[in-house]
């Protein structure tokens, strides 16, 4: 999937235009890569498109952060001036949308790093 079908689905699952989307996904992709090792982070980079992989890159750090999906959601909300609502739902969408547009495995050792909350707000989903 290139980035701009995963975009295009991003906008179209949350009702966000395809800019509030495009920031949407950028900024979760970078917020979430702060809470992976580095070596996940490049794993997931090599399934990504260059420019999400480039979100990827910027949000990753040598030390792993500790923080669930609310503070996620709440950096989110923050960074792309959406309400916390939407911030939650654009977070929720971007791993749905991860999750199809990645390997299987990957993803698995993704929400593994991520932790139970985000399989759980996943999951809440759909």
């Amino acid at each position: 999937m290139d980035e701009q079908a995963f975009v295009r689905i991003v906008a179209e699952r949350t009702g966000l235009s395809r800019q509030e989307a495009a920031d949407l996904t950028w900024a979760t992709l970078e917020t979430l890569a702060h809470r992976l090792s580095p070596g996940e982070a490049r794993d997931l980079i090599t399934e990504l498109p260059e420019g999400l992989a480039e979100a990827v890159r910027r949000g990753t750090t040598d030390r792993i952060e500790r923080f669930g999906h609310y503070d996620s959601v709440r950096r989110v909300a923050e960074r792309t001036m959406l309400k916390e609502e939407e911030a939650d739902r654009g977070v929720r969408t971007v791993l749905a949308v991860l999750r199809e547009a990645i390997s299987e495995k990957e993803f698995n050792d993704l929400m593994s790093q991520l932790g139970t909350d985000f399989s759980q707000a996943l999951e809440s989903a759909g």
